[in-house]
């Protein structure tokens, strides 16, 4: 099992947006315009705390857990990505056409991290409208390679591939790199 909770950072600029807030508060009493930041602050803060107090994202080999709610791996039909990263936003389709949106506010490598689990766990899954099998660049059989080939790029122009040739086909007759080399210096 892995547990994924949110990071403790948030909590921390909460606090310091919430004492912006009441600052800017405190300097709208006399000077009306600071009630702007201040409600600003606050929103700021609020949406924070909000990040930092949501529920842990727990990992197991048949379910993912989110707070209360238990999804089976078998039943999330497609697993797509935001633009998100910290906070890692992603949407799950549930094979009921259900579209759960995972909330994550965790340090950008146990986003990833969680990402890549939630990829490599829903194995019936479309990840980023790529079948599952395409994705992770399992074999396929040999109709699909052909069709899927990578194509052959030039590295050398016509001429000089000619001559790379022609100094091969010169070094397989003589048998041997350097003319001066024979077998009694071994």
């Amino acid at each position: 099992m892995n547990r994924y909770v949110p990071a403790r950072h948030y909590i921390s600029f909460g606090i310091v947006a919430m004492a912006l807030a009441g600052f800017s508060g405190w300097l709208g009493i006399s000077w009306h315009p600071a009630f702007v930041p201040a409600t600003l602050f606050f929103l700021t803060a609020a949406l924070l705390l909000a990040l930092a107090f949501r529920p842990a994202i727990k990992i197991f080999n048949e379910h993912i857990e989110i707070g209360k709610r238990v999804i089976p791996w078998h039943d999330i039909r497609r697993v797509d990505r935001t633009g998100w990263i910290s906070p890692l936003v992603a949407k799950l389709t549930l094979c009921d056409d259900e579209i759960v949106t995972i909330i994550y506010p965790g340090e950008v490598d146990c986003c990833k991290h969680l990402l890549r689990t939630l990829r490599q766990m829903s194995i019936g899954a479309m990840i980023d409208g790529v079948p599952y099998r395409q994705y992770w660049g399992e074999l396929l059989g040999a109709n699909e390679a052909k069709q899927m080939s990578a194509p052959r790029y030039r590295v050398l122009r016509q001429e000089d591939e000619e001559e790379v040739e022609r100094l091969y086909f010169l070094l397989k007759t003589v048998g041997h790199i350097e003319p001066g080399n024979s077998g009694e210096e071994r």
